[in-house]
């Protein structure tokens, strides 16, 4: 019996997660739940600035949840919103201020990222998730930022994960370079939160 190559079976497992979620017939509707569930998610939340993705091969968008959670601020109150800029030869992102109709640019990864506006750092952010296990596990596409990132940045930031049901993987387990995330939201709910 030949021993498995891990990186080799998350590949593949990727390949069929991605395919997965490009091909959900209900996938409009799918989202239209997992607005409403980070919406409701944020309602009393006390950060006022959050770093999210710009949603690339079929990932659930953020964006329209998280302008309404700008527009709900209280008075005094600046909410922020910031997509990620990728430093290639850190392999960390840095967080700048996204908002309707802001200036774009493509970055090295083919990913829209705001052009010209300031870099702040998050206290809450917004993690894609390819796949997701039990207790705050992520699978995302094997780059590394998010948990390169966090592993650097102090204060760390409250994460949610936001993946659609589907890419629940019972039996993953955290590699040694994974960082748990606090919650993990989808269409059908509050799949995991730290206590």
């Amino acid at each position: 019996m030949q021993p498995t190559d891990p990186d080799a079976e998350r590949a593949t497992l990727r390949r069929k997660l991605i395919a997965s979620r490009e091909a959900l017939p209900d996938r409009l509707e799918r989202a239209v739940a997992l607005q409403d569930v980070l919406r409701v998610w944020l309602v009393g939340r006390r950060e006022s600035s959050i770093g999210a993705y710009w949603p690339i091969k079929g990932e659930f968008d953020p964006l329209p949840a998280l302008y309404r959670w700008t527009e709900g601020a209280p008075d005094g109150v600046t909410r922020r919103i910031g997509l990620p800029r990728a430093d290639r030869a850190s392999g960390s992102l840095r967080w700048h201020i996204w908002f309707p109709g802001c200036p774009m640019e493509i970055d090295a990864y083919d990913i829209p990222k705001p052009k010209g506006t300031e870099a702040f750092a998050p206290e809450l952010l917004v993690v894609p998730c390819l796949g997701y296990g039990p207790g705050g596990v992520r699978l995302g596409y094997g780059g590394g930022f998010f948990d390169r990132t966090l592993r650097a940045v102090t204060p760390h930031p409250m994460t949610v994960g936001v993946s659609f049901t589907l890419g629940f993987l019972p039996l993953l387990r955290p590699s040694a370079l994974d960082i748990e995330l606090d919650a993990l939201l989808t269409e059908d709910g509050v799949m995991w939160q730290r206590e």
